[in-house]
């Protein structure tokens, strides 16, 4: 996994959140997964309606990996 793809998450969810300093990616599994941690009431913005925001932004790391199997998990 690139660290570009670890810099883009962490963009991404900056610019949903109403707490971005409380945005936090880490990469673990030797990078294949990267965790998100929000602040607790910027959780639900990042997840989205249906999970349609989450499923939006795994879709783009997909696509940023290059096939990779980079998997997002958003942490509580």
């Amino acid at each position: 996994m690139s660290e570009k793809t670890q810099e883009l998450v962490e963009f991404i969810a900056k610019a949903i959140v109403s707490e971005p300093d409380q945005v936090k990616v880490t990469a673990t599994d030797g990078g294949s997964m990267l965790e998100l941690e929000t602040a607790d009431d910027d959780r639900g913005r990042v997840i989205g309606r249906q999970g349609r925001v989450a499923k939006a932004m795994r879709a783009v790391i997909g696509a940023a990996s290059h096939g990779r199997g980079t998997r997002l998990e958003i942490v509580d």
